[in-house]
């Protein structure tokens, strides 16, 4: 068999992105997921996708780079911001060239000036591409089916445990439990390309895909990797309280209105999205309810624009949004840090390993992410990201025996998912828009008494789901000491949180937090 250039594992928009940049290279991929290849976060991503096109109004790249350094509060780098900004378009084109159905304005003179655009927080200018609001899901599923037609192999229920090293200390693989088979098997490749997604699914609160754990960014860290701004935790404004299903930022790009048990606007909605889930946060801390209030935009035009956010409130919140307020809360929804990466997107300190999306931090966000970007990043730094990696020389492929102990033992399913439940409460709770000293504190100490190492689970390893449920909560545990040791020694209020302790940004921490083994 011939050797891979490219193991790319993960399966949402920054992999497949990356997959068919990388076949226009003739190289030899290989996408592993461990799930199925529609099953990720990419599909919660359904206000839009930022682009300076200026089809409503004059937008500029010069425009998106100055709100993005904005939204980032001057954490993010700019050489990666304007690289970010200036392919935009080129991955919009992308996009139009393999069939995604965005939404269109009535006459245009060309395709691209045809795309349909809509203001979401912290833009100034109707930016963010559409379609419907349905975005993440459409394009999604049209980059697969030009996975599918460019005979680019997938394989699913792949459980990434390690990355594999060889003698030089350079990563040519990864070594995965198989779900379907219940074994453990080694895949080879001159270079990995990680796009495994964030971790946000470890707070109790959040908007995240099932086994949003982090998975890439801890074995990185295992690996020798460094992560870097992982206490910066994005909470999106607008979840339906109690279920946290998201109510996309196109509902507030189209006019929605925020309002509390007193009927009054408290914010202005388009705000950065910072600013807005402190808001909204205050709001119900002080006693109050909040509603999003959408009938004023009327029900053609709604059912038109947003037909997937009032089938999830009608669902979700037995709500009929095109008439009745719409109760809401904030909820993770994104994390900006993650694996630390140079601008070729080569992992740092680990030759051979590149990471690209949500799990990596490509310097583009900094504090606080600019509503719309996740999408182009997935995009424009999957294409980038793939052909970047395969510029440079791949590592040295050695294969050998690999013992790898899973944890096999007594039957403690009733405690992984009690320690699981647990810890999602404890960051929520501790480590979330509000925290200080203390609070920070006891989330540390209270990770310290859970004897995560002790947990182990029994019977048939093929199609074992509880076996996957203890190592993402290992992966999780382990990011959650990572994110409660960065957000003690960030002793500010910057972006997504704010430090009750240090309640002002401090030019002292204007920079980045890092953490390494």
């Amino acid at each position: 068999m011939k050797e891979l250039d490219l193991l790319i594992v993960g399966s949402g928009i920054s992999a497949l992105s990356a997959s068919l940049s990388a076949n226009e290279e003739d190289a030899n991929i290989l996408i592993v997921t461990k799930s199925i290849p529609t099953k990720n976060n990419s599909v919660m991503a359904q206000g839009g996708m930022n682009a300076a096109l200026g089809n409503i109004e004059d937008d500029s790249i010069e425009a998106h780079i100055k709100d993005t350094l904005k939204s980032s509060h001057n954490l993010a780098n700019i050489e990666m911001v304007e690289l970010l900004c200036k392919e935009a378009i080129n991955s919009i084109e992308f996009l139009e060239q393999i069939g995604v159905p965005f939404s269109r304005l009535d006459s245009a003179e060309s395709p691209l000036k045809s795309i349909a655009q809509r203001k979401l927080g912290g833009a100034s200018f109707k930016r963010a591409c559409y379609a419907q609001d349905y975005t993440g899901l459409k394009i999604l599923h049209t980059l697969l089916d030009s996975v599918v037609n460019s005979d680019i192999e997938i394989r699913d229920g792949l459980y990434l445990l390690e990355l594999i090293k060889n003698s030089q200390n350079e990563v040519c693989g990864g070594l995965f439990f198989n779900f379907n088979s219940g074994e453990i098997e080694p895949i080879y490749a001159k270079r990995v390309l990680l796009a495994t997604g964030g971790f946000g699914g470890i707070y109790s609160k959040n908007t995240n895909s099932y086994g949003s754990s982090g998975d890439g960014i801890a074995t990185v860290l295992r690996a020798g990797g460094e992560l870097s701004n992982m206490e910066f935790v994005q909470f999106h404004p607008t979840t339906l309280k109690g279920s946290n299903i998201l109510v996309s930022e196109s509902a507030r790009g189209e006019g929605g209105y925020l309002v509390n048990s007193d009927n009054k606007q408290f914010i202005d909605e388009l705000a950065p999205r910072d600013i807005v889930a402190k808001a909204v946060f205050k709001e119900i801390s002080d006693g109050k309810s909040v509603y999003l209030d959408l009938h004023h935009i009327g029900k053609e035009r709604l059912n038109r624009i947003m037909p997937q956010e009032l089938k999830l409130i009608k669902t979700y919140a037995k709500v009929d949004a095109t008439n009745e307020l719409v109760e809401i809360e904030p909820a993770v929804h994104y994390t900006m840090g993650g694996i630390s990466i140079k601008s070729n997107f080569e992992v740092k300190n680990l030759k051979g390993c590149f990471a690209i999306g949500e799990c990596s931090n490509a310097s583009v966000h900094g504090a606080n992410r600019l509503g719309g970007n996740s999408l182009l990043e997935a995009v424009a730094f999957g294409r980038v990201g793939a052909k970047r990696a395969l510029n440079l020389k791949g590592s040295d492929i050695e294969k050998k025996d690999i013992i790898y102990n899973l944890p096999i033992g007594k039957d403690c399913s009733k405690d992984i998912f009690k320690i699981k439940e647990q810890l999602g409460e404890l960051l929520f709770k501790n480590v979330g828009i509000i925290r200080d000293e203390n609070s920070l504190k006891e989330a540390k100490e209270s990770l310290e008494k859970i004897d995560i190492n002790s947990l182990s689970i029994d019977g048939d390893l093929k199609y074992n789901k509880t076996l996957i449920e203890l190592l993402e909560l290992k992966n999780s545990y382990l990011l959650a000491k990572v994110l409660i040791n960065c957000a003690l020694w960030r002793k500010e209020s910057r972006g997504a949180h704010i430090r009750q302790d240090y309640p002002k940004e401090s030019i002292e921490f204007k920079m980045d937090s890092f953490f390494r083994y």
